[in-house]
């Protein structure tokens, strides 16, 4: 019921954290994996010698229509006619960001603005135009677009006041929260659209992952959270199996919230 045995899967943002992760589970489940990214990274790397005959890296930009179509013929070439695609790629200001892309809201610059939009949003939505096409072509696939608790509910600004405690000026940038909002309407919009097509679009909604945080974020995020901690890298895996395979037949236009009960509170 939740097998994807050579299902072809295609992931963007794969050299990053989660990309690579999730394409190693669904790699280790028999799928065919085609992961796209701007440059290969270790992880990356690692997935193409362990799974030679069933990974390819297609260096691609998911902010270019063009690009992205490229990445579609290799990929036929390659594994195959997409069954699945995830649309994992996006970008947020790192706790090292520049002051002005951390301070206050009336300050934020608009290249951020524009930079994080751009990928996060539009490259989801660029992304959907080249794959979703394909698959409603064959009247076969599915769709996952992940998003945050924060295109849920705003930031918790209170987590950062350590910061500030500190002396520094630092908020959650509001760009982030408003692409993975973005995201919530652009599924149903594809989910109603395809729905007689056979490609089924769900959102994938997830919390904070653990990656070598500070302790003070640690401490005032675990905190805030009813369960007590990040997320594992793997803590996903299991709904992205069922979102991919048949055992969501019946699902689209859905938001599957896994966030450790953040948005219950």
């Amino acid at each position: 019921m939740f097998s994807i045995q050579d299902k072809v899967i295609v992931i963007t943002g794969v050299s990053g954290q989660m990309g690579a992760v999730y394409a190693d589970c669904f790699l280790e489940h028999g799928a065919l994996v085609a992961g796209l990214d701007l440059g290969e990274s270790e992880r990356s790397t690692r997935l193409r010698e362990k799974y030679d005959n069933q990974f390819i890296f297609c260096r691609a930009d998911v902010t270019s229509k063009t690009s992205l179509s490229n990445s579609l013929l290799q990929v036929e070439t390659a594994l195959g006619s997409p069954d699945v695609l995830i649309n994992n790629a996006g970008i947020d200001s790192p706790p090292d960001a520049p002051a002005e892309e951390v301070g206050y809201f009336e300050d934020y610059p608009e290249e951020s603005w524009d930079r994080v939009m751009t990928v996060n949003l539009k490259g989801v939505f660029l992304a959907c135009q080249v794959y979703g096409k394909s698959m409603a072509a064959r009247n076969s696939g599915s769709i996952v677009n992940v998003a945050s608790i924060y295109g849920l509910v705003s930031p918790d600004q209170s987590i950062y006041q350590y910061r500030r405690d500190k002396g520094e000026v630092f908020f959650k940038p509001v760009a982030y929260s408003a692409s993975k909002s973005g995201i919530l309407n652009l599924t149903k919009y594809l989910a109603t659209y395809w729905a007689r097509d056979g490609v089924r679009v769900n959102t994938l909604t997830i919390a904070g992952v653990y990656n070598n945080q500070d302790d003070d974020f640690l401490d005032a995020y675990n905190k805030r959270i009813p369960i007590g901690r990040m997320a594992n890298e793997t803590d996903y895996n299991g709904a992205l199996l069922f979102l991919a395979s048949e055992s969501s037949a019946y699902m689209t236009g859905s938001n599957l919230v896994i966030d450790g009960g953040w948005t219950a509170i």
